[in-house]
């Protein structure tokens, strides 16, 4: 074949792009079981910075896996009682997938952190030591500016106080409503009290300075030009905290943990 002709041209061209796009196929199929783990990875290290448990710096993988499997055991929970669901195998369970299924979710009463539907059941994770529970970590999840904040929020062994507040995934502005990775902003967090006296969920993203935990202990500073997130933040604290959400959890854990 001439390979100067218009033909040579187009079935080189077409050969090419076909041997790319086998390639980049066979890549993204071999890479799917790594980038899978990387995920798995990636949620522990969160629920062990959560919790505090985490070490400062760069952790290898395998201090995560056996920190994680040392420390927490994810159990499933049913939200509308806050029963155990022993019958649910938390390695499977996906909490995203059974809100979006009706069979497996329901719609949520009107709420300002705009969650849509509720799952029956959701996951949770409790950090134990020498088998006894010293904290409880839970997903939450709401809007802010830009996006759907996802994240967790340690409570203590009392279920009031503050452990940590991190978020794994968002897309809000870098610098802006982006400061809720900011670790000076989640060192913030620490102490504070969930509650009020009649176990109302009380936690507030303030505008400006909060103080300290002995002054605000239900209040942390607002993230400098990002009041949306900020009250984002605010909305899905307290509605995860409240009846909808893990309320009825937490209430079975006081009764549990204070016999």
């Amino acid at each position: 074949m001439d390979k100067n002709s218009t033909s040579y041209t187009v079935i080189f061209a077409a050969a090419i792009c076909l041997i790319c796009g086998i390639a980049v196929a066979s890549s993204a199929v071999g890479l799917r079981e790594k980038q899978e783990l990387n995920k798995v990875i990636d949620r522990k290290s969160k629920v062990l910075a959560a919790a505090g448990l985490l070490p400062e710096g760069k952790v290898q993988a395998e201090t995560i896996t056996q920190l994680y499997e040392e420390s927490v055991t994810t159990v499933v929970v049913e939200l509308a009682s806050g029963a155990l669901a022993p019958d649910i195998d938390p390695a499977t369970f996906d909490i995203h997938k059974a809100m979006k299924d009706a069979e497996t979710s329901r719609e949520a009463p009107e709420n300002s952190a705009k969650v849509r539907r509720l799952p029956q059941h959701s996951l949770m994770y409790e950090i134990k030591k020498e088998g006894a529970i010293t904290a409880l970590v839970l997903p939450v999840e709401g809007k802010g500016l830009w996006s759907t904040l996802y994240g967790y929020l340690a409570l203590s062994a009392d279920t009031e106080t503050v452990q940590g507040l991190i978020f794994y995934e968002h897309g809000e502005t870098p610098g802006l409503g982006g400061e809720v990775d900011n670790p000076r902003w989640r060192e913030l967090w620490v102490g504070r009290k969930a509650f009020d006296a009649e176990h109302a969920p009380a936690l507030e993203v303030v505008k400006g300075v909060a103080g300290s935990v002995q002054e605000a202990p239900h209040q942390v500073d607002g993230l400098s030009g990002a009041t949306i997130t900020s009250r984002g933040v605010t909305s899905l604290l307290q509605f995860w905290l409240g009846e909808h959400g893990y309320g009825p959890t937490l209430n079975r854990y006081r009764s549990t943990l204070k016999d």
